[in-house]
């Protein structure tokens, strides 16, 4: 009965991780649809988010009961502002270099999160995870040098400060334990102030506005609160593997849609990324595997 369960469980973890994936992979392509200056973007994008962080605080605290702070404290204050410049240089990476470039640059946030913990909280990182950052630098490299041809370096360049913000986000997240979920929609406020500010003086432009709302208020909610349920049924290295998703289908919307091929270069890139990434999370998947065996049957051996 309890194996029917933990079936189950994890289905359902892999249904919701996987939805959120999904709605993720869908954040480029909504950006791009939309055709708006990026400032006019930044600004109506973020408000959304902020928006629906004000409801789900609502919902959450006066309806449900439950005691859940927008910014919990200085930490929550500090990882905030983590993602707000994430979301910042974010968009300016979509703007000024290739949708794969941003994506499997980007993909590099769980390397930078593990030299960060290793820092900051003297998690060491297991030798198989220091071998990965080392491809994974390589992989990077390839795409950032493509960047500097094309002259696309600038947007390369921010989509490396994303990855390093996000994961200086997760790891002030780590460091104060508490709860940071509604964290990277409440302050969803700060690039949103940015963003109006240097925006056009005759007002935002976009010229389809309904795109980036739907973006703004429903998908990426739906990614951040389908990713951020998924630890509670998968292992985290499932989880991650979740999150390449986007890596792999957002190049695919972009070119299925506006007819944007990668380079061969920022593929060769890509892929290195992605199998390094994989590698990883199958590797910690057997490794969890192998200790919950040893723990289940402790004397056998």
């Amino acid at each position: 009965m309890s194996q029917t369960i933990d079936a189950a469980h994890h289905r359902r973890g892999l249904l919701i991780t996987g939805l959120g994936g999904l709605a993720l992979s869908f954040d480029i392509p909504l950006i791009r649809s939309s055709e708006g200056e990026v400032w006019s973007l930044l600004a109506l994008r973020s408000l959304c988010t902020f928006a629906v962080a004000l409801v789900a605080w609502v919902v959450l605290n006066k309806l449900l009961g439950r005691r859940i702070a927008l910014i919990p404290g200085k930490a929550g204050l500090l990882a905030g502002l983590f993602y707000g410049l994430g979301t910042f240089t974010f968009l300016l990476s979509v703007f000024n270099t290739a949708t794969a470039n941003v994506v499997f640059i980007v993909a590099f946030t769980s390397m930078f999160a593990a030299v960060l913990s290793w820092i900051f909280l003297k998690e060491r990182p297991s030798n198989a995870t220091l071998v990965t950052m080392a491809v994974m630098v390589f992989g990077v490299g390839l795409i950032v040098h493509d960047g500097l041809k094309s002259g696309n370096f600038f947007g390369d360049a921010m989509a490396v400060c994303s990855a390093l913000l996000l994961a200086c986000a997760i790891t002030v997240s780590r460091a104060s334990g508490k709860d940071m979920g509604l964290v990277p929609l409440a302050t969803a406020i700060f690039p949103c102030v940015i963003g109006y500010l240097l925006s056009p003086t005759e007002g935002l432009t976009i010229a389809h506005p309904g795109w980036i709302m739907f973006d703004g208020l429903i998908m990426i909610p739906l990614a951040f609160f389908c990713l951020a349920t998924g630890p509670r049924y998968l292992s985290a290295p499932e989880v991650g593997m979740f999150y390449l998703l986007e890596t792999i289908l957002a190049p695919i919307w972009i070119w299925i849609v506006f007819t944007e091929v990668p380079t061969t270069q920022t593929l060769t890139g890509g892929t290195v990324l992605i199998l390094a990434l994989v590698g990883h999370s199958v590797w910690q998947m057997r490794m969890k595997s192998a200790v919950d065996a040893s723990s289940e049957f402790p004397f056998t051996g």
